[in-house]
């Protein structure tokens, strides 16, 4: 008796032991959970590192504008999420639903549905694949139920978004035999997202709803609220060719004066240095020999310049031998990669292009190569003075060179609007556009979509084209993107280089011009109430998508056995601002379907009704993209003037109003150039409009006295007769 009761004890001594272990080990994580703002929490698990996406970027929340969204309950069931350490390396898990979908992850160009993806979230240029490795991997998912994940760490993560089937799953699904079940699955349900993050501990945000696009309201305000930009920023941008000298820029902008095109923005390539790749960061004097003069000249014309930089140091370059040793321990190109987590690199890194470029009128940079690929940057066992990472410099390089360089061009209270090539969480509020090598159209339409689900702003810029026809396609969704440029720094294309569409490409590049109010009121939006100026139909209400497996077409399992998983999505049209839905054009398109959402929709160009929750075939022919209007929507409209309002100057209002229903528009004004809105000085104009009969009947409400008032006489118009 007294041996049984001796065995029972010391087996109940054994699994206490065993407990423990685990517990100590890492395998039992409590997660402690803070609500650190209305409707988001903060969950800590084990040792989180101090460096991370968040410290990086330096992102401070907009709590005021978070109060302004409300009060929300904890979207999830806590308990059903799961964290542990182990090895090291933090493990966590977030429940799933049967018909949740899934949406972010970073700048993906070719899927809107993550659900089902296996990804490993890593900064470097994007390859061709959604598989994690892309210019902007944040590492934040928004649910089709209406919340939002983060997990702050700037490490390579991990990702399985519903692909793992754990044996205690409480929805194991049931086995099949695949020989003779048609009904097997090679994905099998699984009710979880799991990540794997390389370090001992992690911050993990969640963000309440009720609805996706709130969740992702409060992700972007969490991060300071998306970028307002300059207004010239909203204006027309054409990058020069690498080699081109002071005078062949100057011929190029009479050119563009001269034939009546919109220029606000004149980009410099690697050719303005003296040496490139690596860089000196110093005006090449043979093709700019007087470069203050250079850009005094384009000021006076109403044009900013922008220059490309990479920020890797050339032995040539003034302050080479003062950085050196706050710089890693491999080269890029043979250049010195300083350590932007040190003032000690940062000092006289960006004195230089204070000094040489930003105190004699540059607005900005392109920052190139600070997203991969492996073999040009530096390798993951590079060190940096810091005691950083270089896998954790590859996650945030990106954020750095943002966050620095706009302080800098802030400290003369001027907004900059530029080019990077790799940003991450954090990054929301940077006045900075991800673009890329990558030539896709399709793609680049979807990676628009995307932006608006990860906090980042994408272009779908223009380069060349094969035919006139692609060339005139590529410009008209450009124009309703965050950035309308031409990118000539190797093909020399002008707006105007295929004259059988030179006509229409005109049109549009001064319809963009035309819409700046607009524009610019939705970027307001983003910067104070966190709505992406660009976003994916499945943040729209009204948009029910039922995806449908894909049944076209012979598919061999053998080659391709997971075939059958693929899903039909909305990946080719978007939300532009409150009220516009646009459906891009393909070269070799001459009609597209459209899905419209709910609700009566209206053609931008006439006024015509379009369609009511259901799906239309257009025909829109080579001089239109099909765009169309929420039924009460107002667009405010200027003339096609052809550089962006200077800071003070008054501009005439058109406002278009579409449809039926009564109208109300919030139109954002301020000094357009400075950081003075931060100070209070700016207006919101509420612009009211309803329908009686075939006339309109409209009021704007007036400016606040002593803040700016740039919006003079203000007409009507109704566009659906």
């Amino acid at each position: 008796m007294k041996q049984a009761l001796m065995r029972k004890l010391q087996l109940h001594i054994s699994i206490i032991v065993f407990l423990l272990a685990q517990a100590l080990s890492g395998w039992a994580q409590p997660i402690n959970w803070t609500e650190v703002a209305p409707g988001i929490w903060k969950g800590v698990v084990g040792t989180p590192e101090t460096f991370n996406l968040l410290t990086a970027s330096g992102a401070k929340p907009n709590v005021e504008a978070l109060k302004k969204l409300g009060e929300a309950a904890f979207p999830l069931p806590q308990n059903d999420i799961a964290a542990q350490v182990t090895d090291g390396k933090t493990y966590v898990r977030f429940p799933l639903e049967k018909n949740e979908q899934l949406f972010g992850f970073g700048l993906n160009f070719q899927t809107v549905y993550q659900r089902g993806k296996v990804l490993e979230l890593h900064v470097d240029h994007y390859g061709g694949k959604d598989n994690g490795r892309t210019h902007a991997p944040v590492p934040f998912y928004v649910s089709s139920n209406g919340y939002g994940v983060f997990i702050n760490a700037a490490r390579y993560i991990k990702v399985w978004a519903g692909t793992g089937v754990r044996k205690d799953s409480p929805n194991f699904p049931e086995p099949k035999d695949r020989t003779t079940d048609k009904s097997w699955k090679s994905r099998p349900y699984s009710d979880a997202v799991e990540m794997l993050i390389p370090a001992a501990g992690t911050e993990i945000y969640v963000f309440a709803g009720p609805k996706p696009l709130d969740a992702v309201r409060r992700y972007n305000l969490f991060n300071g609220g998306g970028c307002l930009p300059p207004r010239w920023g909203l204006g027309f941008v054409q990058r020069m060719m690498t080699r081109y000298t002071a005078a062949d820029v100057e011929n190029e902008v009479n050119a563009f004066a001269e034939k009546g095109y919109p220029l606000d923005v004149v980009g410099l390539e690697p050719g303005w240095q003296s040496k490139a790749y690596p860089g000196t960061f110093q005006w090449d004097t043979t093709r700019f020999p007087q470069p203050a003069a250079f850009i005094g000249n384009l000021l006076k014309k109403g044009i900013r310049l922008n220059l490309w930089i990479n920020p890797y140091i050339s032995p040539d370059a003034p302050f080479y031998k003062e950085i050196r040793p706050f710089t890693a321990s491999h080269t890029v190109w043979l250049g010195l990669v300083p350590d932007f987590t040190m003032p000690q690199a940062r000092k006289p890194f960006f004195s230089q292009l204070q000094k040489d470029q930003v105190n004699i009128g540059v607005s900005g940079y392109k920052i190139d190569e600070v997203d991969g690929y492996d073999y040009y940057l530096w390798p993951d066992v590079a060190m940096f003075p810091s005691g950083n990472s270089a896998e954790q410099m590859r996650q945030t390089y990106g954020l750095l060179l943002q966050r620095y360089s706009t302080e800098m061009i802030r400290q003369r209270n001027q907004r900059t609007y530029g080019l990077v090539r790799a940003s991450n969480g954090g990054g929301t509020s940077f006045p900075y556009v991800i673009y890329n090598d990558y030539y896709n159209h399709e793609d680049f339409i979807t990676a628009l979509i995307n932006s608006g689900f990860c906090g980042v702003l994408w272009t779908p810029e223009v380069r060349a084209s094969k035919t006139g026809e692609e060339w005139l396609r590529r410009i008209q969704s450009n124009v309703f993107s965050p950035m309308a440029m031409i990118n000539a720094w190797s093909s020399g294309t002008k707006p105007w280089t295929y004259p059988e569409v030179e006509k229409q490409v005109k049109a549009f590049a001064l319809l963009r011009m035309r819409m700046m109010p607009y524009w610019y009121s939705e970027f307001a939006k983003y910067h104070f109430e966190g709505t992406p100026p660009f976003r994916a139909m499945n943040l729209e209400d009204g948009f029910m998508q039922r995806p449908q497996s894909e049944t076209s077409g012979k598919v061999n399992l053998e080659e391709n056995p997971y075939a059958e998983a693929a899903t039909k999505e909305i990946k080719d049209q978007y939300m532009a601002g409150e009220y516009l839905l646009v459906a891009p054009m393909f070269a070799g398109q001459t009609s597209r379907k459209v899905v419209l959402p709910k609700g009566k929709w209206y053609d931008f160009y006439t006024g015509a009704f379009a369609g009511d929750g259901e799906v239309i075939t257009v025909t829109p022919g080579l001089d239109r993209i099909p765009v169309f209007v929420k039924d009460g929507g107002i667009i405010p409209m200027m003339p096609p003037v052809l550089h962006a309002p200077k800071a003070g100057q008054k501009v005439d209002i058109e406002i278009r109003y579409y449809g039926e229903k009564p109208g109300v528009y919030r139109l954002y004004d301020d000094d357009g150039e400075t950081f003075d809105y931060e100070k209070g000085q700016y207006n919101w104009r509420e612009v009211k409009v309803r329908r009686i009969g075939n006339a309109i009947q409209g009021s704007i409400s007036p400016a606040v006295g002593g803040k700016p008032n740039t919006i003079g006489k203000v007409t009507w118009t109704l566009m659906t007769k």
